[in-house]
């Protein structure tokens, strides 16, 4: 079975049980069925067929995920669009990927580059009868286009092959089955959200429920409401909802297990979320370009604080040095991954491709290292690293540091042009609510837990740290903003 036929599988299996709900609806699985079939249909009358591209530009709702599958019952491939890109991203993706029709809001006007079609207008019954699911592993999926922090977003190229390998790790190193239910709360134009809160549960015959957005103060509320096994979520997210005032206390005993990922979490936050709220955060690893990820620390024996985990089922994990060769057990060097779940490559950049996959192997440009059980530690991405006279230094060393401070909410540290030194430590801080930062404090506990060359230069206190789309610290404003020389 492909992702394309779940649908199928799981009405046949059985119609009346829950698959999908959002804020207004909630589609069992025989409805869910009708609905793709219908928007199959609709989309085919449209002239969508095999190798074409359908674009969805949908905040989180049921319509993204019926769009999805009827797309792929098509052998279209779908490219989600991030609802908040300008109208010139919006056309640049739309151009890049070739797509042939947008999927969007309503009353949101689409350029005039592809046909538009308003959410509302999508059919919900009728014309289903002769298109049956398109099965072909090796049809394109997804293009995910990353977000382009460091240059020009690159499209992403995920088959149908790579989905399923993923999904199904997913769902036996997590031990997803039937009982469970996922609540979805990141965006859907991103590739975690889709694989992780959508497809593995449906997989698993569990079912999804969607929040169309994350908010700490109504959080909650959903999770009492809904009553999911588990949700998936970026450090972020877990520090906001670790700042709450300490009176607020939710029920959340339906909850097996939280997932936290798409940027390093400190282990003093995962120490303090898990106290709190009673519930493991269960951190992984994963970047696109591998469909979503790559290690997780596991459900159900020995999860090691600080690290993300080992390789899922079906994946290898590799420490290489510049040369490509593999380095001793516990020396920091660049990650590589290998597995059916590795990108087709980058589209219409084959050069680019092959730089990061070579002899299949998928160089990630992350640093970190793994220790004799094979659990992986990050310390920062190559292209993060700071080099201080000579000296190498990963910002998350600094970063974990800083945020045992109890005032201290999150932190960015980067690397800033030095005539002496070629680069010094910059550090940006943002006060919990209420709280006031002492940037003397700061400055005496990493005294205490750093050496001399890994101390910040300067530390500034910000009202909140630059986010990108996804809930990633974006810290290109910061490299952009911050004066040479400076030292607070």
């Amino acid at each position: 079975m492909t992702l394309a036929s779940l649908p199928d599988v799981r009405a046949q299996a059985n119609p009346d049980g829950p698959a999908v709900s959002d804020g207004t609806v909630s589609l069992t699985n025989a409805v869910l069925l009708r609905r793709v079939r219908a928007a199959a249909g609709q989309l085919h009358e449209l002239g969508i067929g095999s190798g074409d591209v359908v674009a969805v530009k949908l905040r989180n709702r049921v319509e993204f995920v019926v769009v999805m599958f009827a797309s792929w019952r098509l052998g279209a491939t779908v490219t989600p669009v991030n609802p908040s890109l300008t109208e010139a991203e919006v056309i640049r993706q739309l151009e890049s990927a070739s797509a042939q029709v947008l999927v969007a809001e309503d009353g949101a006007p689409g350029p005039a580059v592809v046909h538009t079609l308003a959410v509302s207008d999508l059919r919900q019954q009728g014309l289903e009868a002769e298109l049956s699911p398109h099965v072909d592993p090796s049809t394109l999926a997804l293009l995910i286009f990353t977000s382009g922090t460091t240059g020009v977003p690159k499209g992403v190229m995920l088959d149908h092959a790579n989905l399923d390998a993923m999904a199904g790790m997913g769902c036996q190193a997590l031990g997803i089955g039937p009982a469970d239910r996922s609540l979805l709360i990141l965006p859907l134009f991103h590739v975690n959200g889709i694989v992780v809160s959508v497809l593995m549960p449906l997989l698993a015959g569990a079912s999804v429920a969607i929040a169309e957005r994350f908010d700490e103060r109504t959080f909650f509320d959903t999770v009492e409401h809904h009553r999911p096994t588990f949700f998936s979520a970026v450090p972020t997210i877990y520090t906001l909802l670790a700042a709450l005032p300490d009176d607020v206390r939710p029920d959340m005993s339906s909850v097996r297990f939280g997932i936290c990922g798409a940027a390093p979490a400190s282990a003093e936050l995962l120490c303090r979320f898990e106290t709190r709220y009673g519930f493991p955060l269960i951190e992984g690893y994963g970047l696109s370009e591998a469909t979503c990820a790559s290690t997780i620390n596991p459900v159900t024996v020995e999860r090691r604080a600080g690290t993300v985990g080992v390789a899922f089922p079906g994946q290898r994990i590799r420490i290489v040095d510049e040369g490509g060769a593999d380095v001793p057990t516990g020396v920091d060097g660049e990650v590589i991954i290998a597995g059916p779940n590795v990108m087709r490559g980058y589209l219409g950049r084959p050069d680019e491709t092959a730089r990061v996959i070579i002899g299949g192997w998928l160089h990630t440009g992350d640093v970190g290292h793994l220790d004799a059980d094979g659990y992986l530690t990050l310390v920062g991405r190559s292209k993060d690293m700071i080099i201080r006279g000579g000296e190498n230094i990963y910002p998350k060393e600094i970063e974990d540091v800083l945020t045992e401070d109890p005032a201290v909410l999150e932190v960015a540290v980067i690397g800033v042009p030095d005539d002496t030194w070629g680069e010094t430590v910059a550090a940006y801080v943002a006060p919990r609510d209420g709280r006031t930062i002492d940037i003397q404090a700061l400055q005496a506990l990493c005294a205490r837990n750093l050496a001399g060359y890994k101390r910040p230069a300067s530390i500034t206190v910000v009202d909140a740290i630059p986010k990108n789309a996804v809930g990633k610290t974006d810290k290109a404003p910061l490299r952009a903003a911050h004066p040479r020389g400076t030292t607070s």
